[in-house]
């Protein structure tokens, strides 16, 4: 997958208890949902803002002014990725009811490729095979 930028959205809820080393992680070691992306890929990252998750919208624009003035950036070079605490049954919470909004909110605002997942733990895994988990 090429990006000049990849954007991660994570739960503010999460945000709370979660630090999001491990999605900064995977993206730096370009493992999992990353291992496409070249050395040259950037890489940001905040939060949904808390439910409904309306804030995307002002954090994308904010982005878009910022990044088009420092990077000569277009939104097709952008990809977004909803993370897993958003997009999953996992031990933070299920999956956010208001991910098909959030994605709306994306798509509305001009950005084409958005990817549901950063990282998936190896147990929260085993435990949507188990069945513990909701699979989507």
């Amino acid at each position: 997958m090429n990006g000049k930028y990849v954007v991660i959205i994570q739960c503010d809820i999460a945000h709370r208890r979660c630090s999001g080393f491990a999605c900064t992680n995977v993206f730096y070691n370009k493992e999992g949902m990353f291992e496409n992306y070249d050395n040259e890929t950037k890489y940001i990252s905040f939060t949904c803002g808390g439910c409904c998750g309306k804030s995307v919208a002002a954090k994308l624009e904010h982005f878009a002014k910022k990044s088009r003035k420092a990077d000569n950036l277009n939104k097709d070079d952008v990809v977004i990725h909803l993370s897993s605490c958003m997009v999953t049954d996992n031990h933070h919470y299920d999956r956010c009811p208001h991910v098909d909004y959030i994605k709306s909110i994306i798509l509305k605002k001009g950005y084409k490729t958005v990817v549901e997942g950063s990282y998936l733990s190896k147990r929260a895994t085993q435990k949507r095979e188990e069945g513990i988990y909701n699979s989507y």
